[in-house]
This record gives C-alpha cells, structure tokens and sequence, in this order.
C-alpha cells in the first residue's frame, strides 16, 4: 500500500497565516469604509475561535436613516476594491436599506439602521465570540 504524502505543517501554516491576514486586512477596509461615512457604533466580532462560524469576522454598524446606510454600503465597497480588488461575493437588503448584509466570504458586514440592530442583537447571538467597539474617526 502506498500512502500519500501529506503537506507539511509548515506550508499547511504559511495557508492558515495568509487567510488571517487576509481576513484581518478586509476587515480593516471595511471599517475604513464605515468611517469614512460615519457610521454609528462599529462592532467587530472575531469569530475565528468559535466552533462551526460562518466567518472569520462579523463587522456591524447602524446608521439613522436608508440614505446613510446606502451611503456607508458603497463607501466599503469602494474602499475595499480599491485596497484589495475584491467585491462582495453577495449582496442582501439593498430594497429597504434596514439591514444590508455584505459577505466577503470572510469576513461579513452588517450595515442596519438602529432598530434593526436592537432587534436582531448580533451581539447577543455571538456573545461567545471576540468582541471589540471600534473607536469613531469623527
């Protein structure tokens, strides 16, 4: 019986290292992107430690009104497509602008308007996570 050569841990870790700070460099142009339109309470969720995540990060925000929202959801997508040359792979809630969702694989943006955060809680649901308030540039 012949046995297949495994990759060593040394490329499998260059791999894991690589993701991360992929992960870790989106999520910073995401939030770039929300500050640069001054977007309210930016919460970051590292999810990278918790068991069956859909992600590496969660990034929320909330803005008073659809205009803004809109406002801050092409601000991240600019900023990251002019950092990195990504687009979102998918797109959610653009028809009401309550909640618009952005997923970069990744790392996933929620941008809400302030009820629909309080409603939803994000942060309660992952409470087991990482979780760290983002300073305002503002």
């Amino acid at each position: 019986m012949i046995k297949k050569k495994s990759s060593s841990p040394k490329t499998n870790s260059k791999r894991t290292l690589r993701k991360i700070n992929d992960s870790e460099r989106l999520l910073d142009n995401i939030i770039s992107g929300m500050q640069e339109k001054k977007a309210k309470e930016i919460t970051s969720i590292d999810l990278r430690n918790v068991k069956n995540a859909v992600a590496d990060f969660f990034v929320i925000c909330h803005a008073d009104s659809s205009t803004h929202i809109d406002a801050i959801v092409k601000s991240i997508e600019e900023f990251v497509y002019k950092k990195q040359g990504e687009e979102p792979l998918h797109v959610e809630g653009r028809g009401n602008s309550e909640w618009i969702l952005m997923d970069y694989f990744n790392v996933v943006a929620h941008v809400f308007k302030q009820e629909k955060r309080e409603f939803f809680g994000i942060e309660r649901l992952w409470a087991d996570a990482e979780i760290k308030q983002i300073a305002s540039n503002y």
